[in-house]
């Protein structure tokens, strides 16, 4: 599901059962990422999967990269390995008006 920035925000903000995801590549999770995400890079192909399989299915996923596209895919891929809530984050962080920090 594609959620406005503020809705997406705020959602997560308010969602104890919350798991903020960057899909972009280690390079670009380096150069700041949405407070709190994990990184799982979609371009590994097969690895992604693997790693998204071992992630909690109970708990709802807030997905972004930079522009919304691989993230919307991420979400698409996770709904067929029977993750129940994926929220993907229109337009990206490219578009983002929340905080950033750098990650670690």
């Amino acid at each position: 599901m594609d959620l406005s920035q503020q809705e997406w925000w705020e959602k997560a903000q308010q969602d104890e059962n919350a798991v903020v995801l960057d899909v972009r590549t280690d390079d670009e999770f380096n150069r700041g990422i949405i407070p709190g995400a994990i990184n799982i890079d979609i371009y590994k192909g097969q690895s992604f999967i693997y790693q998204v399989e071992e992630l909690d299915k109970s708990k709802n996923y807030y997905v972004y990269c930079a522009a919304g596209a691989r993230s919307g895919k991420a979400c698409s891929i996770m709904n067929e390995l029977g993750f129940k809530n994926t929220y993907n984050l229109a337009g990206g962080i490219s578009q983002w008006s929340g905080p950033v920090e750098m990650p670690g």
